[in-house]
């Protein structure tokens, strides 16, 4: 029987706790494992980050606009022209906007990247957007539960895009919008994997959010504060290095997918009409 040299046992057990690493990072313990996250339900595969590591919502944002200031009012103008949209492609983009299971979530971006992102096609980049998705969700709940603002359809007794959603979100605070910490936050974290389309994908993260302005599911100001809580956990998930070895990991399959041209499967050119209709802009 040979022997073998300290020196090649070294490098064996070198490249063994590489591989045994780089599994780890491709498939974290617990990572299917179901959760739930405060007015979104259960049915979230586990995300990067224990939830007590996601940065508090309630220090990063001030408290909702006051009554009878003028970022209160900017509040109301915006749901009011949001009204127009009803029954319209922007209404009907809003609703898509508003589903977060999978697998329609992970087309909300194809269009700005310009591919097909399903489990078959983009496997570590489909599940990097399902684990960033929990803890962007959760990103949100200190501040809403301690100001617990009312929702405008609430207020307003305005129709809402998603009637199935009443009366989980009649008991679900408002500000920041929890919706658009993701959006904002894939937006962003796309933008760092395919930065040759960091314009399209900023501009889909911006009128995702509005998206919950046309849903009257939600405020400006709660839109555009969890805008600044999904960017304050992006740069939390930074520091866990299983985020980005999935980065790396979702940068090859995006340049791989352009290799195949595997376009997106939805319509982008109605979607892009639709979404050219910017309710906080309306005349």
């Amino acid at each position: 029987m040979k022997n073998t040299s300290p020196i090649a046992t070294w490098h064996i057990s070198v490249l063994s706790l590489a591989l045994t690493l780089a599994a780890c990072a491709g498939a974290p313990v617990g990572v299917d494992q179901s959760v739930s996250i405060a007015g979104f339900g259960p049915g979230f595969v586990a995300g990067y980050l224990p939830e007590e590591a996601i940065p508090s919502s309630l220090v990063q944002v001030p408290p909702p606009p006051a009554a009878g200031s003028a970022a209160l009012a900017l509040d109301h103008d915006v749901a009011q022209r949001s009204f127009a949209l009803r029954d319209t492609p922007r209404w009907t983009q809003a609703i898509a906007d508003a589903d977060l299971t999978f697998p329609n979530a992970a087309g909300i971006f194809s269009c700005a990247l310009g591919i097909t992102i399903s489990e078959t096609d983009t496997p570590r980049l489909y599940r990097l957007l399902r684990r960033t998705l929990t803890d962007l969700g959760r990103s949100t709940g200190t501040a809403k539960r301690h100001y617990d603002r009312q929702r405008p359809f609430v207020e307003n007794g305005q129709a809402m895009c998603t009637p199935d959603w009443k009366q989980r979100l009649e008991h679900d605070g408002s500000y920041p919008s929890g919706h658009n910490a993701i959006g904002w936050g894939w937006a962003l974290i796309l933008a760092e994997i395919s930065p040759e389309q960091v314009d399209a994908l900023l501009v889909r993260g911006r009128n995702y959010g509005e998206s919950r302005n046309v849903c009257n599911v939600h405020w400006h100001s709660d839109v555009m504060q969890g805008r600044l809580v999904g960017a304050g956990t992006v740069a939390r998930l930074h520091a866990d290095p299983v985020f980005r070895a999935d980065l790396v990991a979702a940068r090859s399959e995006i340049d791989n997918s352009r290799a195949q041209v595997r376009k997106p499967t939805r319509d982008c050119l109605a979607e892009a009409a639709a979404l050219a209709v910017q309710p906080s802009l309306a005349q």
